[in-house]
């Protein structure tokens, strides 16, 4: 039998230790909280992200009665970007989330759906994004989504 050992990499940083850029990045996504519909969970995110050409979209989760429907934050961003700007790649994406009390103290991650869909833009792109999750115990920053999704689902493996 042979081990295969997978490990991750990412740095935590202060938001004054981020450039400007990114902070810019960060402020975005933390106000796209606030287009949330979020009746159920009352738990609101935002992402904003960013295009080649420095174009900042954003989105919001919007929740919904049936809950496998709901929309995440990341996918909508993403998919407004796609659909406003196919021709530019992302190449950051920031996300935020607050609870009831505010910005949540620990990051939150994307889920296994946001992944995927993030891994088919730099698949499509040919190109990593740096990815800049936010809390108030500090910010993540990823390299690219292969480190949140090391045994990725991609176009090879259905060939």
């Amino acid at each position: 039998m042979e081990k295969i050992i997978i490990k991750s990499e990412l740095s935590l940083l202060k938001f004054e230790e981020l450039d400007d850029m990114s902070k810019a990045l960060v402020k975005n996504a933390i106000e796209a909280t606030d287009k949330s519909y979020s009746p159920y969970s009352r738990f609101k995110v935002g992402a904003a992200l960013r295009l080649e050409d420095g174009t900042i979209v954003i989105g919001a989760n919007q929740e919904n009665a049936a809950f496998p429907v709901t929309m995440c934050a990341e996918r909508a961003a993403i998919f407004n970007a796609q659909s406003n700007h196919p021709e530019l790649a992302i190449t950051a994406i920031a996300i935020a989330a607050k609870n009831i009390e505010g910005l949540v103290k620990t990051p939150v991650s994307p889920c296994g759906s946001c992944r995927q869909v993030i891994l088919e833009m730099e698949q499509r792109y040919q190109r990593n994004i740096k990815i800049l999750l936010c809390g108030t115990d500090g910010i993540y920053v990823i390299d690219s989504i292969k480190d949140l999704l090391p045994l990725s689902f991609v176009d090879e493996s259905m060939h």
